[in-house]
């Protein structure tokens, strides 16, 4: 930077760098007092910044030089007269910075509690079903089962076939009315219950001919209504007609067999062990679960006490019931039973939580609806059926 910029040109006289007026009026070449003053015959030099008016401590003139001049420690390092004021000054500005930083920043501070709350008393865990309804039923049902296998064949075979059209009932509104999938019902009923018939006579070969049927009149059927929705209708229809009706002519051709309600027997009781010993240690000692996002209520414990039970049910059935058996078939067929009522039972989790729903029906107080209670049993059947037939043959 120039110093004569900020000071006064050579040969100007003894006021030389005062920025006012004087006795003798404003000096040639001197800096303006400020952006007012004027003068046309002045030295025009570079314009001086504008300073701000700020106030001095230490005086406006210098002794020394006789001039005045801006001070303070804004233009330059000097002390203020009273350091006591400014150490307090600066003291109380830095412990006001300070506290402001250390205290905590919220918002919206929540109210204080008026007393402290006390603890939720822990809640005793529950079974969930209504226990006594749910046993009541199972026993009155398995009185029934096993009046009609021991008395007449032919009436088990009824059983079943009401036990298939209810199931059908069941599945096919809570489609309907869950997704709009409009499965028709008279055919599957009627070539549902045919079906249970044709494998208790004809075995396998009738019952493969009945759903081929069944298949064949569920398309015809819904081609009487507007196609809007067909291909949907027809698919739920057939996947219906292999799922409740097909799955359990296996039960009724197990009945076909010389010891054929001994046979059915067994798989019922094992079954029913299974769910019921993975009911009881996955609701007693149950802590990792199985499949979360289809069964939140199934854990691995469970599964555990569903295979022991199984396998132990397995070996006595097939020691004590089954003509020709020995007690490690019924191990291996305990796992299997097990595992196929698992997934049975994840199966139909699985369509319930599509269709948004708990059960498929209230028929059966404790359980649920007839589908509810057929879950384990449909995919088991023919797990059964085949085992049973390369242990001991078809009887």
């Amino acid at each position: 930077m120039n110093d004569s910029s900020w000071g006064s040109p050579p040969g100007a006289g003894p006021h030389a760098g005062y920025w006012g007026p004087t006795d003798q009026g404003p000096v040639q070449g001197a800096a303006p007092a400020g952006p007012a003053y004027d003068a046309p015959e002045a030295q025009q030099t570079r314009p001086m910044p504008i300073v701000p008016d700020v106030p001095a401590y230490g005086g406006d003139q210098d002794d020394d030089q006789g001039a005045a001049r801006l001070s303070g420690p804004l233009f330059r390092d000097e002390p203020f007269p009273d350091d006591t004021f400014r150490d307090e000054m600066f003291r109380d500005e830095t412990t006001s910075a300070q506290s402001r930083a250390a205290a905590p920043q919220t918002q919206n501070p929540e109210p204080m509690p008026d007393a402290p709350q006390p603890a939720p008393a822990p809640q005793k865990k529950s079974a969930g079903r209504d226990l006594g309804a749910a046993i009541g039923v199972g026993v009155g049902l398995g009185v029934v089962i096993v009046a009609s296998l021991f008395v007449v064949k032919a009436v088990f075979v009824g059983v079943i076939a009401v036990a298939v059209v209810v199931g059908l009932w069941e599945l096919t509104s809570r489609l309907e009315e869950r997704k709009g999938i409009k499965a028709p019902l008279v055919p599957l009923a009627v070539g549902g219950a045919a079906m249970v018939v044709a494998g208790y006579v004809r075995e396998a070969e009738g019952a493969w001919v009945a759903m081929a049927l069944t298949a064949l009149a569920v398309l015809v059927w819904r081609m009487t209504e507007p196609p809007e929705g067909y291909l949907k209708d027809v698919t739920a229809g057939v996947f219906a007609a292999f799922y409740v009706p097909f799955l359990a002519t296996f039960v009724a051709m197990m009945l076909t067999a010389e010891d054929g309600p001994q046979r059915v027997l067994t798989f019922l009781l094992l079954t029913v062990v299974s769910d019921t010993g993975a009911y009881a240690v996955g609701w007693r000692f149950g802590k990792h679960k199985l499949a979360p996002r289809i069964s939140p209520g199934k854990t691995r414990e469970g599964l555990l006490g569903a295979v022991s039970f199984a396998m132990v049910a397995g070996a006595l059935c097939m020691q004590f019931l089954i003509d020709d058996g020995t007690w490690w078939q019924g191990l291996l067929l305990g796992l299997a039973v097990a595992a196929s009522a698992t997934l049975g039972d994840l199966g139909e989790s699985m369509i319930k939580r599509d269709l948004g729903i708990k059960d498929m029906g209230t028929l059966l107080p404790g359980h649920g609806g007839i589908m509810d209670r057929l879950d384990s049993l449909l995919p088991t059947a023919p797990v059964v059926w085949l085992l049973l037939v390369l242990f001991v043959g078809s009887g």
